[in-house]
């Protein structure tokens, strides 16, 4: 009862080729070929970068923290000066 027989494949091309019409239908069988080939590439590759992530956080386990630097001296920081505030109106009369 579900096996697919001959004549059920041929009813199936009559009917694709009567609703998209013969010249329709390579173009779409190379557009879903593209599709389903872009499909393949992207899943490889988030495989890929799922393989990549679990190497570096194997990785990364391995590092040891820097020892500790011996202290230095503080070097003098100079702290900017407030400007004063300038009147829009005085700077264009002094230009």
């Amino acid at each position: 009862m579900g096996a697919l027989k001959p004549w059920h494949i041929a009813v199936l091309v009559v009917v694709l080729i009567l609703l998209f019409g013969a010249k329709r239908l390579p173009d779409a069988a190379r557009s879903l070929g593209r599709s389903l080939r872009i499909i393949k590439a992207e899943t490889k590759s988030l495989h890929d970068d799922d393989r990549d992530l679990a190497e570096k956080a194997d990785a990364q386990t391995g590092y040891q923290p820097l020892p500790p630097q011996p202290a230095q001296q503080p070097q003098q920081q100079y702290a900017p000066q407030p400007q004063q505030p300038v009147d829009p109106v005085q700077r264009v009369r002094d230009n």
